[in-house]
Parts: structure tokens; C-alpha cells; sequence
């Protein structure tokens, strides 16, 4: 059951409940469901250890013989794979009892560090912190230590846009009053981000961030226009990079050059069509000697299609499925506006970006490199999206404590 003031999330509802602005700071008690209240923390964790040990055992698969191959240990991608997931999981529990609120006025100071060291990056003269790495420079190494600041980018964005939102919700339906501002900083950061470059995660950010102001309040028609006016210099930018125009092609005819354009798309399809319904069993898959490139990573789908089979790919897809609900059910009960568009965000961060990878799979959308939240590899994406899930289950526990405060007041509570 909606509460006043707090819009469902399907239609027009949602929307036109943020553009009046009615979202109450002491929201009414949670009607009692079937599964009781308090339930969202524990359903993310579970979804969470779910996803983070099916992408263990994965990427040690996927990974053995790339490692082999290199002269490393067969568990050495496993190892590094490991620690994300234990840096990811103490960062998780940090953010879920830290209470979300105190992001409001940090919004700021992070979108000015992250400006600042995605600048850094793409400077002349600043190769040995960020070297040049198979063409591009996303990686900004201290030392030993390597992070991918554009993964934290994405992140931040989100809390900015929740945080500006809330504070400039009364003019949000204004495109040059309202919107303006927010486009200018996702252009800046979008801006940097190609640079590297890295036009997927260029595109990812800005699409996050204007989800989360349509959730707000925003205008979809100032969306439709500003993208019809943004279309030239996107195919500008694909036409431009050969590799990008490669890509393009590679998707709208897989078997045109199946050696060399199509060759990433018809390796992922083999990969899933190897698989059938069951798999051909854990660590039996073929495709990861030599075949498909990125097994562990940017085709990880493909390899779990291949071992586990269609119920194996059922039961990832079913997990984020689960994720999106829960998420959307806490942004849904969030206590305040800056916890329901945190909510919203985080969860499209984790979910579109599953779906995403899915599709590049599936070869119904051009090879873009991203990666399956909590399974491919990758340290920075795994401890970033773990911090995320954490500030998730914050949202929840903020919202559960006032409903139980709330329902002690009114003698409705124990």
C-alpha cells in the first residue's frame, strides 16, 4: 500500500509525486505485510553473499587457465578476486551503519575529489600514475595498489544528484532553473571519463544520474530533447575510434567477419549454446582456453551459460531479479526523499549494469565492457558496489528504526 506523499514506482506516479514536492520528513507507519518489517538488510546481505560466492567460484574457472598461461598460479585471479570481496564487504558494513544522511553534505567534497583525480588522470605528464593500459589510462596506480576511479565516479554521481535534488526539488521541472546545473556536472564527469577512454562508463554515468533525477521529479520530455540533441556527438564518438565503428558493425551483422569483427559476439554465443540446459559441468568449459576473450570478466555470463547451462544463467538473472525488488522496496519506504533517491539509484546502479552485461552476452547490444556486478573480476567495481549495497541497507535500517519508533508512539508496537 502507498503511503501519503510516497508515490508507487510503476507509471506516472512516482514522478508526479516528486514534482510536488509532498514527500513528508515524518512518513506514516509501514502497513504490516506478510513478510513483517525489517527484512530488507537480510535479504540484501543474502543476495549479496549469494552473488559475491557465485562469482568466486566463477572467476577461479574462468581465470585458471589465463593464469597458467601467464606463468601464475592457477588460483592467483581468485586470490586478488578474494581480497575485493573481503575490502568490499568491510567497506559494506561500515556504510550500513553509517547513517546515509550524513552523505547530504559530503555530496560536494566527493564530486570535487572525484573531478579532481579523473582530471589527474588524463593529464600529460601524469603517466606514471596513471599509465596508458591496452590503449587506455583507467587505472590510477599508488603505488602497488591499482584502482579504477571511474567505478567510484559512477557512485558519487548518484549521491550528488540525490543530494541536489533535494535541495533544488521546487524547481526541478525548470530545464534552465532546474536541470541545467545537473547536466554541466554530469557533462564534466562524462567529459573525463571519455577521455581515458571509456565511453561505456561515460554513457553508464550520465544514464544512472538522469534516473535518478527523472525519480526526482525531472521532466522526461527535457530527457527526450537533450538526448536527440546529444545523438550527433555520441556517433561522432563511435564513428571517430575504429575499434567503437568495429563494434557497431560486429553487432548489426555477427556473422559478416566472424574471425575478427564478430569474433567477441559468436565466442559468447558458442559459450551459451555449448551450455544447454544443464551445462557441461564446473570447470569443464571450453571456451576459456584462448577462445573467448575475458572469460573472467567482460564474458563471464557466457561462461557460466557454457558450465552451468540455462539454469545456471536463470539463477544469476533471478538473483539481480530479487536485488531490483528489494531495492526498489526500500527506496519505496525510504524515510526521506535524499534515502529514496539513493535507494533508486544504487539499485539501478547494480541492476541496469547486470542487465547490460546480460545483453552484450546475448549479442543484443554492441560489446561495451561492463562487467556482472559482484561476479566478474575486478577489485574496484567489487569493492564500489559492495560500499553501494551497504549504503542500500542503510536506507533500510534508518527507515525500519523511525517505523518502529513511530509505531511505538502510537501504541501500534511493541
Amino acid at each position: 500500500m502507498a503511503r501519503p506523499g510516497v508515490a508507487t514506482l510503476g507509471g506516472g506516479g512516482l514522478a508526479s509525486a516528486r514534482r510536488t514536492a509532498t514527500y513528508p520528513r515524518e512518513r506514516a507507519v509501514q502497513d504490516p505485510s506478510r513478510l513483517g518489517s525489517g527484512w530488507e538488510t537480510g535479504g540484501l546481505l543474502f543476495l549479496v553473499l549469494a552473488l559475491v560466492s557465485a562469482g568466486l567460484v566463477m572467476v577461479y574457472s574462468a581465470s585458471a587457465v589465463m593464469a597458467q598461461s601467464q606463468g601464475l598460479v592457477p588460483h592467483h585471479f581468485l586470490l586478488r578476486q578474494m581480497t575485493g570481496a573481503v575490502a568490499g564487504l568491510i567497506a559494506l558494513a561500515v556504510m550500513a551503519q553509517l547513517d546515509y544522511r550524513r552523505l547530504r553534505p559530503l555530496a560536494w567534497p566527493l564530486l570535487g575529489a572525484t573531478v579532481v583525480v579523473l582530471t589527474v588522470m588524463v593529464l600529460p605528464g601524469t603517466e606514471e600514475l596513471a599509465p596508458r593500459v591496452n590503449g587506455a589510462r583507467r587505472w590510477l596506480f599508488l603505488g602497488p595498489l591499482g584502482v579504477q576511479p571511474s567505478e567510484a565516479a559512477k557512485l558519487v554521481v548518484i549521491v550528488w544528484t540525490a543530494a541536489l535534488i533535494v535541495k533544488k526539488q521546487d524547481r526541478l521541472r525548470s530545464l534552465s532553473r532546474g536541470l541545467l546545473p545537473f547536466l554541466i556536472v554530469w557533462g564534466v564527469v562524462a567529459l573525463l571519463i571519455l577521455a581515458q577512454p571509456n565511453m561505456s562508463t561515460a554513457l553508464l554515468t550520465v544514464m544512472l544520474a538522469a534516473l535518478v533525477a527523472y525519480a526526482g521529479g525531472a521532466r522526461p520530455a527535457h530527457f527526450l530533447v537533450l538526448g536527440v540533441l546529444a545523438a550527433p556527438f555520441v556517433w561522432t564518438q563511435v564513428t571517430q575510434v575504429a575499434y567503437r565503428m568495429a563494434r557497431v558493425k560486429a553487432f548489426l551483422d555477427p556473422g559478416a567477419d566472424v574471425a575478427n569483427l564478430g569474433y567477441q559476439v559468436n565466442q559468447s554465443l558458442i559459450a551459451l549454446g555449448s551450455g544447454g540446459a544443464v551445462g557441461v559441468g564446473f570447470g569443464r568449459g571450453q571456451q576459456k582456453f584462448g577462445f573467448l576473450p575475458e572469460p573472467h570478466n567482460d564474458f563471464i555470463l557466457a561462461m557460466i551459460g557454457e558450465e552451468w547451462g540455462f539454469l545456471g544463467v536463470a539463477g544469476v538473472v533471478l538473483l539481480f531479479v530479487a536485488f531490483a525488488l528489494v531495492g526498489y522496496r526500500v527506496a519505496r519506504g525510504a524515510a526521506d526523499l535524499f534515502g529514496f533517491l539513493l535507494a533508486v539509484g544504487i539499485t539501478n546502479l547494480v541492476v541496469l549494469q547486470a542487465f547490460l552485461h546480460a545483453a552484450v552476452n546475448l549479442a543484443l547490444v554492441p560489446p561495451t565492457g561492463v562487467t556482472l556486478p559482484l561476479i566478474s573480476y575486478g577489485r574496484s567495481s567489487m569493492i564500489v558496489t559492495l560500499a553501494a549495497v551497504g549504503m542500500l541497507m542503510s536506507v533500510a535500517r534508518i527507515s525500519d528504526r523511525r517505523d518502529r519508533a513511530l509505531a511505538k508512539a502510537r501504541g501500534r508496537g511493541p
